[in-house]
């Protein structure tokens, strides 16, 4: 008998912590919500953006994907050339678009908005995780350039719900990650001039040295240890996999999406603790 008060109070005690853990969490991710929503009302307000970031995706597909699919080249395992590449050329626009988020967050500072963010009562890493969420928003639309301009030249690709769900899982993945890589750059070098010149040698060896435009299987040892460890290449590979019919993930779908998931956390923690050195 004695033992029955105590059951029922324990259990009404790991009830209420459910309830508080569940929620915290809602209120965390709407916080992660309403700053990712900020920087979204910048791209309505100024949405010449897109346009600019849709040349260079035309730009690789049309005269790049074109010449190298006539030499036959590169071995691509039986697959069209412009098929293999479309994915590359997608995950290129991923990183451009991501890895250049933190001179907003320079820009930020400057004008006094990252001081409002870091004496409001969310959590660093909310305000970390919504930067990262706009990238990813972002990132979408190019997404859909890539599909308007493979389809029209006549690449075959998937369109079935779990392939563009993993698409746009793996978009969201990827910007996330490279653009809080980008705020973490930002808040050590601290100067718009010094991020761009860090931001273009970080881009060309992430892209050179990643399966985008060629199979790893053709590089050089030395050239396939890096890329290995390169996170575009996971972006890529699984890309490739969800949007080429034929086309096998070569390091495992799964793997893919946990090299990514666990990159994030690692570095949406690191951000979370340097965001406020970025005002000293």
């Amino acid at each position: 008998m004695p033992d029955r008060p105590q059951r029922g109070s324990g259990e009404k005690r790991d009830s209420t912590v459910v309830r508080r853990f569940l929620v915290s969490a809602v209120r965390y991710v709407a916080k992660v919500a309403a700053i990712a929503g900020m920087d979204m009302r910048k791209l309505r307000h100024d949405p010449t953006e897109l346009l600019t970031r849709a040349i260079q995706p035309m730009l690789w597909l049309l005269v790049f994907g074109q010449v190298f699919a006539r030499s036959h080249s590169i071995p691509t395992g039986g697959i069209d050339y412009l098929a293999f590449l479309a994915p590359g050329i997608l995950a290129q626009s991923v990183l451009f678009v991501a890895i250049f988020n933190g001179i907003s967050v320079i820009w930020e500072r400057d004008l006094g908005i990252v001081h409002k963010f870091l004496v409001s009562p969310a959590p660093r890493t909310a305000l970390v995780l919504g930067k990262a969420l706009a990238a990813g928003v972002r990132a979408l639309t190019q997404a859909l350039i890539v599909y308007a301009l493979a389809s029209a030249m006549g690449v075959q690709l998937m369109w079935s719900a779990p392939a563009l769900t993993g698409v746009v899982a793996l978009i969201l993945l990827g910007s996330a990650l490279f653009s809080t890589f980008s705020l973490i750059v930002a808040c050590i070098v601290k100067t718009r001039e010094r991020f761009m010149g860090i931001g273009q040698v970080l881009t060309m060896p992430l892209f050179f040295a990643s399966n985008a435009i060629y199979p790893t299987e053709i590089m050089p040892d030395w050239l396939k240890a890096i890329a290995h460890v390169n996170p575009l290449t996971y972006v890529v590979d699984g890309l490739r996999s969800l949007m080429v019919p034929g086309a096998a993930s070569t390091l495992g779908l799964g793997r893919d999406f946990a090299v990514l998931g666990l990159g994030l956390l690692v570095l949406v923690a690191i951000g979370g603790r340097m965001y406020p050195r970025l005002i000293v």
